[in-house]
């Protein structure tokens, strides 16, 4: 009898083993097809192309943004997907104005034209302009150091650095961009009339980035003009303070914020075979800064979750859960769309069972990074041998994506799209983020890789009832 039993675990064992070899086959081929699809007929870069050079960049409230909206609309439209809509969504309407402009001056009459650019949020200084006497700080905790003495009346200069020993290049922003972000309302405390930071960016050029900043709920009275300074202008003033402490900034900007507008998110879905109302999402943000034309930050991430849905239509894949693309309005200065997105669908009591976001430029795709628990994690962790033939070896506990970060509960898994980071910050939100620095081959890779776990994710769910 032990024997016979012993006999038939061997046999159902053996069994066990081919139907998993099967399914792993079957998803090999399938994964291929969807490789070779993305790299031989894909649409990203062209639509890229599209929405790079004849709209260009996409702040939110601006006519492009609107224009960028109608279009991806439009091309969604054409997929023949099972539902097409506008989601409104009210944005902030920041305005640059016209260009910016500052010098370092040692002397009356001895200057040196820095480049300069003003942060997204950003007052406008005095129609004069901003002029006065600088302060080094290396972060936000240096200013309690030097108080209101030390500080008052002058410009603080924020000249902490992304730390080029940070691998991830992510965690070297995030260990910088508190200046940049609370730099100007916990200057203005200590009685600064204007801050400049150092560019968020691990190269050395001659191009400031901007971003998001915030006053917190300082007076409107109290607030100071904020701008961002090249990383060379910015090596070149730490210096010229060292040998000169008597040394004077002047800069201008003209910016202004105006009331809320309407805007909207696109989205588009595949209306599910089987669990019509489990929601996968694919996304990026529409909105970019109005520097360069957005290609990186995000317009990239926009084309390549279009392209998903595409890749899904063209090679008859029928998912079994309805997958959505959104198109996610505002991530750049005040994440309204994603938070929209998570409020209708909470009000809709939708059930999101895994959203992935792709902002992180169109650079080759590396892996994905992971908010989950750990039973879902493993489980994602065990489809990595079928992303290895295409050197997608990078699968990490970790962040996902700003938009979706709204829809976060305790069932929901959360995933990001990790390409190579090293040369992103090159780019990011500055005036280089442009279309000729996109890759089309790696901006296709990305976009297969996108569909290839959105494809994994519906056949094999994570709900243990609906996911045979």
């Amino acid at each position: 009898m032990k024997r016979s039993l012993v006999a038939l675990a061997l046999i159902i064992s053996f069994f066990n083993l081919q139907a998993q070899e099967n399914k792993q086959s079957e998803d090999s081929l399938t994964i291929r097809k969807i490789y070779d699809y993305n790299l031989l007929q894909g649409h990203s870069y062209k639509w890229l192309d599209h929405l790079s050079n004849d709209i260009g960049s996409r702040l939110s409230g601006s006519l492009n943004a609107q224009k960028a909206v109608e279009y991806t609309k439009k091309q969604l439209d054409s997929l023949g997907l099972d539902k097409v809509w506008l989601q409104p969504v009210m944005v902030p309407k920041w305005v640059r104005g016209g260009k910016e402009y500052s010098y370092a001056q040692t002397a009356p009459g001895v200057t040196r034209d820095l480049n300069i650019t003003a942060l997204g949020g950003s007052v406008a200084t005095p129609e004069g302009g901003t002029k006065a006497k600088v302060i080094e700080v290396q972060g936000l905790e240096d200013l309690e150091r030097y108080g209101e003495a030390g500080i008052k009346g002058k410009i603080v200069f924020f000249n902490r650095p992304m730390r080029a020993d940070n691998m991830n290049t992510f965690d070297a922003y995030s260990g910088a961009v508190d200046q940049r972000y609370a730099g100007a309302m916990e200057a203005a405390k200590y009685g600064a009339v204007g801050v400049v930071i150092r560019s968020l960016n691990l190269r050395l050029d001659d191009y400031p980035h901007t971003g998001s900043m915030t006053y917190g709920d300082l007076p409107a009275a109290q607030r100071i003009p904020a701008a961002a300074l090249s990383t060379n202008d910015s090596e070149y003033l730490s210096s010229l303070l060292k040998v000169d402490e008597n040394a004077e900034v002047y800069f201008k900007l003209n910016s202004s914020s105006l009331a809320d507008v309407q805007s909207y998110n696109v989205i588009g879905e595949i209306t599910g075979t089987e669990f019509p109302k489990e929601y996968i999402v694919v996304g990026g943000h529409l909105d970019s800064w109005d520097l360069g034309d957005g290609s990186h930050d995000d317009g990239a991430g926009v084309v390549q979750s279009m392209d998903v849905l595409r890749t899904f239509k063209e090679l008859k894949i029928k998912p079994k859960r309805t997958i959505r693309v959104v198109l996610f309005m505002n991530e750049e200065n005040g994440l309204r769309g994603g938070t929209k997105y998570a409020e209708i669908a909470k009000q809709k009591n939708e059930d999101h069972i895994f959203a992935l976001e792709s902002d992180e430029g169109g650079f080759t795709p590396r892996g994905f990074s992971i908010e989950a628990n750990k039973a879902q994690f493993e489980k994602i962790k065990s489809w990595s041998n079928l992303f290895e033939p295409y050197l997608i070896q990078h699968f990490i506990m970790g962040g996902s994506g700003a938009d979706i970060g709204p829809l976060k509960n305790d069932k929901i898994v959360l995933a990001g799209l990790s390409p190579d980071s090293q040369r992103y910050f090159d780019h990011h939100h500055s005036a280089n983020n442009t279309f000729d620095q996109v890759n089309k081959r790696e901006l296709e890779m990305g976009a297969a890789t996108m569909a290839s776990m959105i494809y994994l994710v519906d056949k094999y769910g994570f709900n243990s009832s609906n996911s045979k």
